[in-house]
């Protein structure tokens, strides 16, 4: 997001990588090394669409050594901010490929996984928006354990 990209923008070493919804700017935008937008309202078909068309260009003209992937999960449909439509279903579908490219790589880089934004609809815990957000944080760790543990 815009942090890393304006962390890193003079630091030709890293190269970042940001999929965000376009409406969905809080500050001015930093440019990443490559910035795919979102329409906002966008569901699992679109996001993963553009996912698969960028990501594995992405990766592999630049075959990192280390990977950063902040796992956010304020694209799912119960977050209150993040104005994206992802369902459940489409956040795992999208830690799978993100997990299976960067192991697929030749660079064989490592990976970090860092939590990102999720923000409940419902703040009260029982609430249905509340549990899946938070399932869908907790999935994204499983997930890369799972993959790794395979590997």
């Amino acid at each position: 997001g815009n942090g890393s990209a304006r962390i890193f923008a003079a630091d030709g070493r890293v190269k970042t990588y940001s999929q965000h919804c376009e409406g969905n700017l809080f500050s001015a935008r930093e440019a990443s090394d490559l910035d795919v937008d979102v329409p906002v309202g966008e569901g699992d078909d679109g996001y993963l669409a553009l996912l698969g068309e960028h990501l594995p260009r992405f990766l592999e003209a630049t075959q990192p050594d280390l990977v950063f992937f902040q796992g956010g999960v304020d694209p799912h449909q119960a977050d209150r901010i993040g104005r994206l439509e992802l369902s459940t279903a489409g956040l795992k579908k999208r830690n799978a490929l993100v997990y299976r490219l960067v192991s697929g790589l030749q660079s064989a880089p490592r990976l970090v996984v860092t939590l990102g934004g999720g923000y409940p609809r419902n703040l009260e815990p029982s609430s249905p928006p509340f549990h899946q957000v938070v399932q869908s944080h907790m999935d994204v760790y499983r997930q890369c354990a799972a993959a790794h543990a395979r590997l």
